[in-house]
């Protein structure tokens, strides 16, 4: 019986250790397959607004687009919500836009939000959070700046101050 356990604490310690080593590989040296990267383009997505209309990626095309994942209950979404509205109507004469994708709220927090914030710029929500997985969100905010060629400049994960707005919407409008 002893020789048995002994054998069988060294199966286990192995299946243990491939394990780990499995894991932190993975976590490692995976790759993002199918999830959006700079130079490519965004997963496309139709989502109704608080205007009840429905938004298309397709309906920004040829313009400079900022795509910001938010929600009410997070500190850096607040945060930045200012600054993004400020850049919103600095730039509101040129093809630029900003849209922002609530997830999951409810309408009546949406609409008290941006009613308190002053947001004019598009707010559409993602009630289920398909959208939200489809690029790939891991944390909040979540900014794509996506460049009037339908391609993606840069993703800003976390609250952005209005000068890191600024020079991506200045690089994006050259492009």
């Amino acid at each position: 019986m002893k020789k048995n356990r002994r054998t069988i604490q060294i199966i286990i310690l192995i299946g243990v250790v491939l394990l780990g080593g499995y894991a932190i590989g993975n976590a490692l040296f995976s790759s993002n397959d199918g999830l959006p990267q700079k130079g490519s383009p965004p997963p496309d997505f139709a989502l109704v607004g608080l205007d009840g209309s429905t938004h298309r990626l397709a309906d920004y095309k040829g313009k400079a687009l900022i795509i910001n994942f938010w929600g009410t209950f997070c500190p850096g979404c607040v945060y930045e919500t200012p600054d993004l509205q400020s850049q919103y109507e600095k730039h509101k004469d040129k093809p630029f836009e900003i849209v922002g994708i609530n997830l999951g709220e409810d309408e009546f927090t949406v609409k008290q939000f941006v009613k308190q914030y002053n947001v004019s710029y598009p707010i559409v929500y993602d009630t289920n959070r398909s959208v939200e997985r489809k690029y790939g969100l891991r944390s909040y905010p979540t900014t794509f700046f996506v460049r009037p060629d339908g391609t993606i400049m840069d993703i800003y994960v976390g609250p952005m101050t209005e000068k890191d707005i600024d020079e991506r919407v200045t690089e994006l409008l050259k492009s």
